[in-house]
């Protein structure tokens, strides 16, 4: 009988002991979770136009991004940008070029990919044209757009590619065809809220 009790002691022992190691580590797990909260990031673009008769590509955007965990993000982005056209340039039957004005509506995945700085992101939604529309058959265009960057707990710095699928273009040829992109780079300042 004595040396069931004794089994019966070790046993309890053994599980409580268990059981004190299992809640001290998820104490520890759950000091060392990421905090998943939004973000909020102001931000400046500069960039050229790979189609013409656009050239230079200046906007301005607001970020709102929330963090799924430390390495996966969800963004939201609006703002402006215009596309800089000379006046020499233009569309046939225009007599001087007119620059575009675009406010993006987007929404994003951002992954970081190396040292939680470092990451990929990809975003779509829709380009609404706000200035001179008669340069486009259409006001609205899908707008795609992928980036790779650089992010601290203030900056991000990003080099991006954004495609506008539905405005118009000047072809080689000198005809009208559809779709302008353009390479740009994005510097923001952005914090937690």
């Amino acid at each position: 009988m004595k040396i069931a009790g004794k089994i019966k002691f070790a046993l309890a022992l053994t599980i409580s002991m268990m059981f004190a190691s299992n809640v001290e580590a998820q104490e520890t797990n759950k000091a060392t979770n990421y905090d998943q909260g939004f973000r909020l990031g102001f931000g400046a673009n500069a960039g050229y136009s790979v189609n013409d008769p656009y050239k230079l590509a200046l906007g301005a955007d607001v970020r709102g991004q929330y963090d799924l965990s430390k390495r996966y993000s969800l963004t939201l982005t609006t703002g402006y940008t215009n596309l800089f056209v000379s006046k020499a340039d233009g569309f046939p039957g225009q007599t001087e070029g007119k620059d575009l004005g675009i406010i993006p509506a987007k929404a994003g995945f951002k992954a970081f990919v190396w040292n939680d700085q470092f990451y990929l992101m990809g975003e779509a939604g829709a380009a609404f044209a706000t200035s001179n529309v008669e340069n486009t058959r259409d006001k609205t265009s899908l707008l795609l757009s992928p980036s790779i960057g650089y992010a601290t707990k203030y900056i991000d710095i990003s080099l991006n590619y954004t495609h506008y699928n539905h405005f118009d273009r000047l072809n080689n040829n000198g005809s009208v065809g559809r779709g302008v992109g353009q390479v740009g780079v994005r510097l923001a300042y952005g914090f937690k809220l």
